[in-house]
């Protein structure tokens, strides 16, 4: 049995650590890295960074690709603690996607209500994919995401 007291355990934040490393030194771009092992990017990027949690199989498939230590199997299967910093973000990119909410976060709220009735739209039974657009006045990004409605239970 393992002694936890003088074993370092290996975690989520290893594993992610781990991953962007071996990403980098293999060349890979995240879609390639998901294709590889039957996942959509978006989904892998977001549980080699800790916010879901794969599969076992599909953790097995991104340690061997990457080369991982084995300890990262349990770590990438592990349930993730979704804490994020909630200050306004400097990244510029991020920063846009809390502008996007900020500015239209009312409407879709609106817009959903008005379609779907009083609930919200899951971010846990949930898609989304990022695409180019070519456009001539310069490309554009799209994004599109698809979540499961949840409606409001009084209980």
């Amino acid at each position: 049995m393992k002694d936890i007291a003088t074993d370092e355990l290996f975690t989520k934040e290893d594993a992610t650590a781990a991953i962007i490393l071996a990403k980098k030194k293999a060349g890979l771009k995240w879609e390639e890295i998901a294709a590889k092992i039957g996942m959509n990017p978006v989904w892998t990027h977001s549980a080699c960074m800790g916010m879901n949690a794969f599969p076992q199989d599909k953790a097995e498939a991104i340690v061997a690709l990457l080369s991982l230590p084995a300890e990262a199997v349990d770590a990438l299967t592990e349930s993730p603690t979704k804490i994020w910093e909630q200050a306004v973000p400097t990244d510029p990119c991020i920063y846009r996607f809390y502008e996007i909410v900020g500015v239209y976060g009312p409407t879709l709220k609106a817009l959903i209500e008005e379609e779907f009735g009083n609930g919200i739209m899951s971010a846990i039974d949930f898609d989304m994919s990022v695409t180019r657009v070519p456009n001539p006045k310069g490309d554009r990004v799209k994004v599109e995401m698809s979540g499961k409605y949840l409606a409001y239970n009084a209980w």
